[in-house]
């Protein structure tokens, strides 16, 4: 019996057969590894916009929800932070080569209406976050440096040397997912990939995420890894005055405990509901937004993001948010086996549309992803690797709202609502 091969999808999108050799990287700015060939499909990166991302950008939305919900349940009091963006980007690419039941799973899980546009809807969504990059110079108004905001999405495709790749995958993930094709050799040195691909992960989050794959995780039945990487950088557009952040206590669900709780006053966009107050803090340029909801008490049920985010209003508030700096690793493998993708992960996985060399499944889907809020605003980095290895109502008084208890977080992309971060704060400190 023919020993199956898993594809490990690292959160990066994948290219396609037909590789042209090139010398200057991976199309994402990335440099040309000494020793590696880089190759990429014949297909330029095709042009997308915000009208092409609103199925990709719903798709999104509602994995988010549903991931959420697995990951809090398997570990209630934990903090939690991931990226559904860059999870949902990683799986799609893989989706690209998956066929038969095993396709309709996938697509039922990532909540794909249709799979003949989503690769060029979720072009459009990366499209749109690059698209927030800007500086501002805040001498003009009387204040002092520079405001920015950072936000990249870099896809990158790490294949056996030797290994032929079906055409039309190469093209898809080179024109819809600008993702090069490094090639490596799992076979003959496993640890030279892993360092490889966690040295190109970490210089694209600024080395927030230094060693996303953990010795062990590549072998030499390895024989393909599909890698994301997302980082951000945004200032608030009003910073929280350091001078007024002091310590306060936080109702954490092991006890009070002490946080160092910023504050500012201004209009926000705000909202409440039965057992609930959420409110909306713009980051520089109003392109993105961090929205925190926190429930009035402990069993408290939140509103999900697309319930919350159109129910807000222009308010004046008196904020408090705690600062926090927090963390998530892990492998996605089992929680997505129980929200229904199964076949990926077994013998009976089919993605002959990438290979027809050797029999793929899919081995580990690792992600991390960490997040830290302060008084200047928001730096954040997550990364995705899929790893195929060979195997067989309104008031009149301005709102005072501490969030002193534990809170849910959205950081969306204001003109499409796709969120890039989201997570569970149930300790700051």
């Amino acid at each position: 019996m023919q020993r199956r091969t898993f594809l490990s999808l690292l959160a990066l999108p994948a290219v396609a057969q037909f590789l042209q050799a090139c010398g200057d990287g991976t199309g994402n700015g990335s440099p040309t590894v000494p020793g590696r060939s880089t190759v990429r499909g014949n297909a330029l990166r095709a042009t997308a916009g915000p009208d092409d991302a609103i199925q990709a950008s719903a798709a999104i939305n509602e994995f988010a929800q549903d991931l959420y919900d697995q990951l809090v349940a398997a570990d209630p009091a934990a903090n939690l932070v991931f990226s559904p963006a860059s999870i949902a980007i990683a799986l799609t690419m893989a989706a690209v080569g998956a066929r038969g039941p095993t396709v309709d799973e996938m697509n039922a899980v990532l909540h794909i209406v249709d799979d003949g546009s989503i690769d060029r809807s979720m072009n459009g969504v990366a499209t749109r976050l690059e698209s927030v990059n800007r500086t501002r110079d805040n001498s003009v108004d009387g204040g002092d440096g520079t405001s920015e905001v950072q936000l990249s999405v870099a896809n990158s495709l790490w294949g056996q040397s030797g290994l032929g790749f079906e055409q039309a995958f190469m093209e898809i993930l080179s024109g819809e997912y600008d993702a090069g094709l490094e090639l490596v050799d799992y076979r003959a040195d496993p640890e030279a990939a892993r360092g490889a691909i966690n040295e190109w992960v970490a210089t694209q989050t600024n080395d927030r995420i230094p060693q996303l794959l953990a010795e062990g995780t590549i072998t030499t039945d390895s024989r393909l890894t599909l890698v994301n990487a997302i980082y951000l950088k945004a200032n608030w557009d009003t910073v929280f005055p350091k001078a007024d952040t002091a310590a306060e206590p936080f109702a954490a669900p092991t006890g009070e405990i002490s946080v160092q709780m910023m504050h500012r006053s201004g209009e926000f966009g705000y909202a409440e509901g039965d057992g609930w107050q959420a409110i909306d803090i713009p980051y520089v340029f109003n392109e993105l937004a961090f929205t925190v909801a926190m429930g009035t008490a402990a069993d408290s049920v939140l509103p999900i993001g697309d319930e919350l985010f159109p129910a807000l209003t222009n308010r004046q508030v008196e904020l408090g948010l705690p600062r926090f700096d927090l963390e998530t690793s892990t492998d996605l493998v089992q929680v997505l086996t129980d929200m229904g993708m199964k076949l990926a992960f077994t013998d009976a996985a089919d993605f002959s549309g990438i290979t027809q060399a050797e029999a793929l499944a899919i081995g580990a889907v690792i992600h991390q992803a960490n997040i830290t809020v302060d008084e200047e605003g928001t730096e954040a980095a997550a990364a995705t690797a899929v790893i195929m290895v060979e195997t067989s109502a309104p008031a009149d008084e301005p709102i005072v709202l501490t969030i002193d208890r534990p809170f849910t977080f959205w950081l969306r992309e204001v003109t499409t609502g796709t969120i890039v971060f989201m997570g569970r704060v149930n300790d700051p400190s």
